[in-house]
């Protein structure tokens, strides 16, 4: 490996670093956003993440290939779908954090790998490795143990953790850089982003923007915050392989659950530590298999 590439490689490390340690702070900055409604926080952060792609797009003369999947009707109806499901597990994440549900939050995240092994036997005929289906197992162990010993079944894990497997497969399927396809996806969410807070006021819930200049500014920051996230991802994923991308993912659910714990107080029962071991035994099982494949 030249000293050129070293220098590229560890630069994209660092920028890989960068971009989960920030997600993994994010429950810390949606915390502060409480007093809204999770449908608002979402609408503001769809809504002022779209001048900051646009202006990203435009700089790195993406514009032309912008205009183009725009007028591709198939890849439009894809990109549709994966906007409104990246909304939904945004606005699930923040309710998820805003509800003392964070615990769970990271557990969604830790077990999104394994089901993107599921979908890909479910959707694209791939088989399951003896290390993969040994991972899923325990997986689906934790599952069925936190639903019949702590009683409580985690649907919000499962829901993150599914939601954002399909939107992964949905980008997949798109011929579209992560940039520009994320400013048709900001660009799908607007009319939502501008119609939802007139429905949750007709609805007769409080709106926040506007009526506290602090939290209006930090409504007006999540937008650009989750933007110039995604641009440092975007630069360390040209830098590194994917399997080292796949293993550093796992810092973000980590420094979710340790806010959850022991920054939140969130209760982190004895059965939670047998799921969440499991867990981890499961990942730690998947990772060393994809490791060893490459």
């Amino acid at each position: 490996m030249s000293a050129a590439h070293e220098r590229e490689s560890l630069r994209g490390i660092l920028l890989a670093l960068v971009a989960y340690a920030t997600w993994g702070m994010f429950p810390l900055f949606f915390r502060l956003l409480e007093d809204a409604s999770a449908w608002e926080v979402v609408a503001h952060r769809a809504l002022w993440s779209l001048p900051v792609a646009l202006l990203a797009v435009a700089a790195t003369g993406r514009l032309t290939g912008a205009r183009a999947m725009l007028r591709n009707g198939a890849q439009m109806r894809v990109m549709t779908a994966s906007a409104l499901l990246l909304f939904l597990n945004w606005a699930m994440f923040v309710w998820g954090v805003n509800a003392e549900r964070t615990v769970e939050v990271s557990l969604g995240y830790y077990i999104n790998p394994l089901i993107n092994v599921l979908l890909g036997f479910l959707l694209l005929g791939e088989r399951f490795s003896r290390a993969q289906t040994l991972a899923i197992a325990l997986a689906a162990l934790a599952v069925g143990w936190l639903t019949v010993a702590a009683g409580v079944f985690p649907w919000l894990a499962l829901l993150l953790g599914g939601t954002f497997s399909v939107y992964g497969y949905l980008r997949k399927t798109m011929r579209a850089d992560s940039l520009t396809g994320y400013f048709g996806e900001t660009l799908v969410m607007l009319p939502v982003a501008l119609a939802l807070p007139g429905a949750l006021a007709f609805m007769g819930l409080p709106l926040r923007f506007g009526h506290d200049a602090g939290l209006t500014g930090l409504l007006i920051l999540s937008g650009p915050v989750t933007a110039v996230v995604l641009l440092i991802f975007a630069a360390a994923a040209r830098r590194i392989r994917y399997s080292t991308m796949g293993l550093l993912q796992y810092l973000t659910p980590t420094m979710h659950f340790l806010i959850a714990v022991f920054l939140f107080g969130e209760p982190f029962t004895a059965h939670h530590a047998v799921a969440f071991t499991l867990i981890w035994l499961a990942l730690a099982i998947y990772a060393i298999d994809g490791w060893r494949r490459r």
